[in-house]
Formats: structure tokens, C-alpha cells, sequence
């Protein structure tokens, strides 16, 4: 999805921000405080900040202590055709650690990135048939949280420059240790179709870093420095950013690529949609591809090419276009191939 495209809340720029845990799921509870607590203040906080804006409508995932299933709080976004998503978490450690650290959806890089993600992942089990609403995903294993990335790949460097701008201003408006920008496979970040970043505000583990998060003070203080870092990436796309997308393109266009005429396909010619594009090689699982069946892998260089909806039939492909656009895949596009090469696809339909 384009972060700056025009959506149906009269072109708005939308921000979801969630308040993790919530409900029966307190979060941590290091030191006695509750971190569905501190985030869901923090969250409110941003929400006032934000709605100073012009341009920039808030919606938030909870607005009370209840909990919301990973996958609504991901539904909430992607109905609202969200530009951005923002998690708002605490987090914990048997040692005295303490710091913000900001998380983008990718792979562990190291076994803490992994239990991180964890943690904040296990709070499926405490949704209602949570083994079918995640088709198999399983919390505990590393080629699960594997799959995760694919998706969000598109949306990453945006991701990476928001979440970036987040600890800067951390460490050096609050002085707050800067665990850096780090990716890991968060359920959460998965079920979002736009840019997305998950804030680990500190540890309520620590002492001191606990006091200040529950306190009144410091929550206004981080959600200040984080709505200022919105603000700031609001405004960047806003300057610099021009969508042109197959829904708003011209009807020429739309003729070009086959969106309004119907073509009738040579048996020699295969079309496929490509829905993504990555180094790592994922297994062919429908978890790993929003519920998507019958995925095709294909190894092009140094990269693997993901398809999917094979067939000879120009009408069949344009429809599963449009089937794994609605899952989220917003740059997944039709792809030609006659006698195993890829051709042109203007070519084949005129």
C-alpha cells in the first residue's frame, strides 16, 4: 500500500495506534506495574498530540482495558486503509536492562530479537480459535516467524525511517538508553498492510525506568517524542510523495494492463501474480501467505519470486489480482511467461 495514497475518510492521513495486551492479558508486570496500563495511557497521550494536526486523522485499537485479538487490532488498520500503524508495548528482562527499543516487522537477528517477539506473540493462545484464525502459525517457531516478513518487505524502508526518527529522538530530547531499530516477527506488524512499527517504551523490570513509565511525566514525554517523529514523517511524504496507483490511473491505463478489456489467451502463454520478492526463502505455506493456497516459488538470481493464481486464462488472473490485493499484497501485479522465459505483458495482450 502506498503510504500517502488517497483513502475513503475524505484523504485524511490515517493513524492507528494500538495499545498493547489489554483485558486478561495484563502484558509485564515488572515491579508491580501493568503494562497494558502505561500503554494504553501513552497511546492517549499521542492520540492528543496528533489531533492538533491538520490532516491527520487518530483511530485507536482499544480505548479501555480490554483485549483485542492480534489479528483485529491488524483488521482495525487495513479497514481503515491506515497509512501508518504504531504499537505501543513495555518490555522486560530477568537482568536489570533498561532503554527503548523500536522494532520493524523482518527477522530475528539474534535470539533476544527472537524471544521478544515471543512474548508479544503468545497472547494469541488466549484467543478463541486462535489455531485456525492463524492457520498454523505457530508463536514458538523460528520458520513461522520466518513467513511473517514477506508482506511487509514493500513497506520496510518506511518502516525503518519512522522507527528511526523514534529512538533518535528518545535518546537525545529524553536521554533515554537507545537500544536501536531492530526487526523481528511480531504477529501484531504482520496483520497490517501499511508501515508499521512496534516501541518497546523500556523495561518496567527496571526500577527506575519502571517509575518513569508509570508515571504521568514520563508517558507524556515518550508519547510526545513519538507523535513529534509522526508528525515529522507525516509531513515528508506529504512534500514528497505522488501515488499513482491501477485505481486511480487513467482508463488507457487500466486498458494497458488488461483491467477493462478482455483478452483471450494463447495456451502457450502462463500468467501468474506475483506477490513478492525477497532474499529469504520461505516455505510455500499458506500460513506464510495471508491463507493464499498453491504458492509458487522461483529462484531468479539471488532472489526468490513468489506467484501465485497460475493459469492460461487472462479473466482467471485478473481475478486473483484482485483476490490477493483484498489479503493486502498492493503491488502484487500480472506476470507473463511463454515457453518458461517472462515476456512482455503489453505484448501478449495486444
Amino acid at each position: 500500500m502506498n503510504p500517502f495514497v488517497s483513502n475513503s475518510q475524505n484523504d485524511k492521513f490515517i493513524v492507528v495506534l494500538d495499545a498493547g495486551h489489554g483485558g486478561n492479558d495484563p502484558g509485564n508486570i515488572g515491579n508491580g506495574y501493568r503494562e497494558k496500563n502505561i500503554a494504553l495511557k501513552v497511546v492517549q497521550e499521542i492520540q492528543a498530540e496528533l489531533q492538533k494536526i491538520e490532516g491527520i486523522k487518530v483511530i485507536l485499537t482499544r480505548d479501555k482495558d480490554i483485549l483485542i485479538n492480534l489479528w483485529k487490532r491488524g483488521e482495525i488498520a487495513n479497514k481503515a486503509k491506515a497509512n501508518l500503524f504504531v504499537s505501543i508495548h513495555c518490555d522486560s528482562h530477568t537482568s536489570n536492562a533498561y532503554g527503548a527499543g523500536t522494532f520493524v516487522l523482518g527477522l530475528h537477528a539474534n535470539k533476544r530479537n527472537f524471544e521478544v517477539a515471543k512474548r508479544e506473540n503468545a497472547v494469541i493462545s488466549l484467543e478463541e480459535n486462535f489455531k485456525e484464525r492463524y492457520e498454523g502459525f505457530d508463536p514458538n517457531s523460528e520458520e513461522s516467524v520466518l513467513g511473517l516478513t514477506l508482506l511487509q518487505e514493500e513497506n520496510l524502508d518506511k518502516s525503518f525511517s519512522l522507527a528511526a526518527d523514534i529512538q533518535q529522538n528518545f535518546s537525545q530530547s529524553l536521554k533515554r538508553k537507545n537500544r536501536g531499530v531492530k526487526q523481528a516477527g511480531f504477529v501484531v506488524l504482520h496483520q497490517t498492510y501499511m508501515p508499521s512499527v512496534l516501541i518497546e517504551l523500556g523495561f518496567l523490570t527496571n526500577k527506575n525506568e519502571g517509575k518513569f513509565l508509570n508515571s504521568k511525566i514520563g508517558q507524556q514525554k515518550m508519547a510526545k517524542e513519538i507523535a513529534r517523529s509522526i508528525k515529522k514523517y507525516y509531513h515528508q511524504l506529504k512534500a514528497n510523495t505522488v501515488a499513482l496507483t491501477i485505481e486511480k490511473s487513467t482508463p488507457q491505463l487500466k486498458k494497458d494492463i488488461g483491467f477493462s478489456a478482455e483478452t483471450k489467451s494463447k495456451e502457450e502463454v502462463i500468467f501468474k501474480i506475483q506477490i513478492a520478492s525477497s532474499k529469504n526463502k520461505i516455505l510455500v505455506k499458506s500460513y506464510n501467505f495471508k491463507g493464499l493456497k498453491n504458492v509458487q516459488r522461483v529462484k531468479v538470481g539471488s532472489y526468490y519470486k513468489y506467484y501465485y493464481g497460475i493459469t492460461t486464462s487472462f479473466k482467471e488472473v485478473k481475478n486473483s489480482l484482485l483476490k490477493v490485493k483484498k489479503k493486502g499484497y498492493s503491488d502484487a501485479y500480472i506476470a507473463a511467461f511463454k515457453n518458461g522465459e517472462k515476456v512482455s505483458l503489453t505484448k501478449v495482450l495486444k
